[in-house]
């Protein structure tokens, strides 16, 4: 199962968490709010494990978002302790996305692993990723794709990521997300839901069921999420 957990977790790096407006895993062409913060937080449930995840972002100039945050799984089965991973990651765009338009930008970042080897030479990874987005219909259809480039260092490999993401604004409150992310490596991933403003551009919550591609039913998850982004902080 923490095998399990761990590649799925990869595959979630193409962002991260860490990061695309939730439930995304695949990225967009967009920072947070210039001059604010955000914060993303969600729970993933499988078979036989819960995971918890919180990810604050930054953007104290306009043009430069830092992310810092984590999270924690837990297993059903009692002889395994409870897992953790820190994700650090810096994003920036060369081309904002704009209404019938396109953006795109790039995102560099790591995570570490205490639990696999405590002290200050963490196992962990290093990755970038380009996201390149495409407004249709006055944003009521928008397309997200990346490609990028994954160390892991666990395992002394390199991975070539991608994902495709699709969102569309049913209402001004109401956006169903369907998108596929992976790697070279292994089958890809999938997984659908909705978001929903309970306050428009202020606080959302959302749901999703995915799965890995041809996977047993211990590769599937549900989760909700929650996404709080205020217009001003500094």
């Amino acid at each position: 199962m923490r095998s399990l957990l761990w590649v799925v977790f990869l595959s979630a790096l193409i962002q991260v968490p860490a990061q695309a407006a939730r439930p995304f895993v695949t990225d967009d062409a967009r920072l947070t709010t210039a001059g604010s913060c955000q914060l993303e937080s969600w729970t993933r449930f499988y078979a036989d494990s819960t995971e918890v995840w919180a990810l604050p972002a930054c953007n104290p100039t306009g043009h430069l978002e830092f992310t810092l945050g984590g999270g924690q799984a837990r297993y059903q089965d009692a002889s395994l302790s409870a897992s953790e991973d820190y994700v650090l990651q810096a994003k920036t765009l060369f081309r904002p996305l704009d209404t019938n338009g396109w953006g795109w930008g790039a995102a560099v970042g790591t995570v570490r692993h205490p639990q696999i080897n405590p002290g200050p030479n963490l196992h962990g990874n290093t990755y970038i990723y380009f996201p390149l987005s495409v407004s249709f219909a006055d944003d009521r259809v928008v397309m997200h794709l990346n490609t990028g480039w994954l160390h892991d260092k666990s395992l002394s490999r390199e991975r070539l990521t991608w994902g495709i993401g699709s969102e569309i604004n049913a209402t001004h409150r109401l956006t169903l997300v369907a998108e596929s992310f992976g790697d070279d490596l292994a089958s890809a991933y999938w997984q659908t839901g909705v978001r929903y403003a309970i306050i428009p551009h202020l606080f959302q919550v959302d749901a999703t069921v995915g799965r890995q591609t041809g996977a047993s039913d211990a590769y599937r998850w549900f989760s909700f999420g929650v996404r709080f982004t205020p217009a001003s902080l500094f």
